[in-house]
């Protein structure tokens, strides 16, 4: 006859890491970088030259070889301020002549715009613009030392070193920012971050109304991310240049070692439907500010 045990059986619960408030778990994975569509395809379904598409190819695969974690929403407008307040801090336009605006027919340089004057109102929950690359890795090692944690960056003028081992808040790299807004290891192939459908998920020329808007309200990517496409482009680490990312590393490519571009992911309000897709990238000078350009953080576990 068979006798139940009644034997105890120890069993230890380990949780996984705690998410941060704010923030997703990106998990570590593999996906195919750049653009499946030939420059001439892109250029005939969103508009724009041929040209300006060869940098987005070829499509390479390319893994991510760590969790991290990154904010579900662009940096808003009240979270700078509280950076800003505390540090007495002077953005790059404040300290060198103003920021690129759009004045309802054309863009020009203001010596008076800056984060807290982009030529159109904006409430706290609204991504913050007109700040350099520069001043996104300033923010970046404020908060890691706001929450105790080891800043990511040193930072010497204009001469910025990315600690990587560090546990601190920083800008993602272009691979991290390209696999997060694909919806990391949930992707699903989306032309935009989280649709195919760019009104779902972008603000853009065509909706914007000119300016940004309240992060979270177009729906989210298979992340639980906002505004990956559209709203404003996004600062990310790695310096712009074509050669390197057609012949990146594998595994974590984080950009040439030199170079005074940085890339920006994304598009913004100001942008078309072409330059918010996943696969579209530009570069700027780390010391450019302009009305559509904010950023994103992310950090490790």
């Amino acid at each position: 006859m068979y006798k139940e045990s009644t034997a105890s059986v120890a069993f230890t619960y380990r949780p996984g890491p705690k998410v941060p408030e704010g923030f997703v778990l990106v998990e570590a994975g593999s996906f195919r970088m750049g653009s499946e569509l030939s420059p001439r395809e892109i250029a005939s379904k969103y508009g724009g030259e041929a040209s300006w598409y060869e940098d987005e190819r070829p499509v390479h695969t390319v893994r991510i070889t760590r969790d991290f974690y990154m904010s579900k929403y662009e940096v808003m407008v009240g979270e700078f301020r509280q950076f800003v307040s505390e540090t007495g801090y002077r953005t790059t336009a404040e300290r060198e002549g103003g920021v690129w605006v759009w004045t309802g027919s054309k863009l020009e340089k203001k010596a008076d715009a800056n984060w807290r004057n982009p030529y159109f109102r904006q409430g706290s929950n609204e991504p913050v613009v007109c700040v350099s690359w520069y001043d996104a890795v300033e923010y970046c090692n404020w908060l890691s030392r706001k929450e105790g944690l080891t800043p990511a960056y040193n930072i010497r003028g204009k001469d910025v070193t990315w600690n990587r081992s560090a546990n601190g808040y920083r800008l993602p790299t272009e691979a991290e920012w390209e696999y997060a807004a694909r919806g990391g290891n949930k992707g699903r192939g989306y032309i935009f971050a989280g649709s195919n459908y760019v009104d779902e998920v972008v603000w853009y020329w065509d909706n914007s109304g000119e300016k940004t808007h309240p992060v979270g309200r177009k729906k989210a990517n298979e992340l639980d991310i906002y505004d990956n496409s559209g709203n404003v482009g996004e600062w990310v680490w790695d310096r712009y240049d074509s050669d390197y990312y057609s012949s990146s590393p594998a595994s974590d490519p984080a950009g040439p070692y030199s170079g005074a571009d940085r890339v920006m992911r994304g598009g913004g309000w100001y942008n078309d439907a072409r330059c918010c897709r996943s696969a579209d990238r530009g570069g700027y000078n780390s010391a450019d500010r302009i009305a559509d350009l904010g950023f994103r953080v992310v950090r490790l576990p």
